[in-house]
């Protein structure tokens, strides 16, 4: 009997991913680190359970494009075997709103000079599924056709939820609005793959408001261009999102950056992609109802 191949991922996308495509693989075993807790991965600290998961992997599954800088010392001593999902994906540029002069910076605001959060596309997601699946099938040979058939069936997948998703979105085009703001950066993916136009995104630390000067700016942005609907994340804070809509009076709905499986998330990565765009919908119809009665 070989011994069970211990697959470690380190984001939630990359853990649902792993396991559709290592289903039915002999001996192989598919664990997630506690990441789904944090709504930003850079306050993220390892648990000791985390450590215990890493120290028995065969191959630690990474996210890449500078997502998990709480790995760097664990991955120092470890002797696994690395799939970086991120390899072939077109990287944007990090969107993290920047602070006024002379305010400092903090950590959880800003990702470094890409905007991790690729996954959001379906088409990365395919490309992250190929490179998992082509990453075990290297490691794992034994496995190697189980790896190769359900890689495809889960590319068929991703690729007919963005069709899917894109199709709906059309549907709707006559009343769609496509303007965003958003209280996560990493939305631009979701933005681009169904043409929608990111004007803000917000990031803030838990708990804690935006600064002044920032409720102010989107406040205008919101005026300027009519938006009814600000979306906050699931997991995040909605400190900031509430202020506007005190001054505002615009509505907060929620999108889910896919992250984990707590209680008001909404499953899995398909799902995921199915709420964001009902999200969108649900927003682009309050708008259209609201400038029908403002033009009354």
């Amino acid at each position: 009997e070989r011994d069970r191949l211990t697959v470690v991922c380190t984001t939630y996308p990359i853990y649902l991913f792993a396991s559709s495509i290592a289903e039915g693989a002999a001996g192989v075993a598919v664990e997630r680190l506690d990441t789904g807790s944090a709504s930003c991965l850079h306050d993220y600290t390892l648990t000791m359970e985390d450590m215990k998961k890493l120290d028995q992997a065969d191959v630690i599954a990474l996210n890449g494009a500078g997502l998990e800088e709480f790995l760097e010392d664990a991955l120092k001593t470890s002797a696994a075997q690395i799939i970086n999902c991120s390899e072939g994906v077109e990287l944007l540029e990090s969107l993290s709103h920047h602070h006024e002069d002379g305010e400092e910076d903090h950590d959880g605001h800003d990702h470094g000079h890409w905007d991790p959060h690729y996954w959001m596309d379906p088409e990365n997601a395919r490309i992250m599924a190929a490179n998992l699946g082509a990453g075990l099938e290297h490691i794992d040979p034994d496995n190697g056709e189980r790896y190769s058939a359900n890689t495809s069936g889960l590319d068929w997948a991703l690729h007919r939820c963005g069709e899917d998703a894109k199709a709906e979105l059309e549907g709707y085009s006559c009343l769609l609005d496509p303007n965003l703001i958003t209280f996560h950066d990493g939305f631009q993916y979701f933005a681009k793959a169904f043409g929608l136009n990111l004007l803000a995104s917000i990031e803030e630390e838990a708990g804690s408001e935006a600064s002044a000067h920032e409720i102010v700016e989107i406040t205008e942005l919101v005026r300027e261009y009519n938006i009814p609907v600000i979306f906050t994340e699931v997991n995040g804070s909605d400190a900031t999102a509430k202020a506007v809509a005190r001054e505002t009076g615009c509505q907060v709905f929620t999108l889910t950056m896919i992250m984990g499986d707590g209680p008001d998330e909404p499953g899995d990565y398909l799902d995921g992609i199915v709420f964001n765009v009902r999200a969108i919908i649900d927003a682009s119809h309050l708008s259209y109802l609201t400038k029908q009665e403002g033009a009354a």
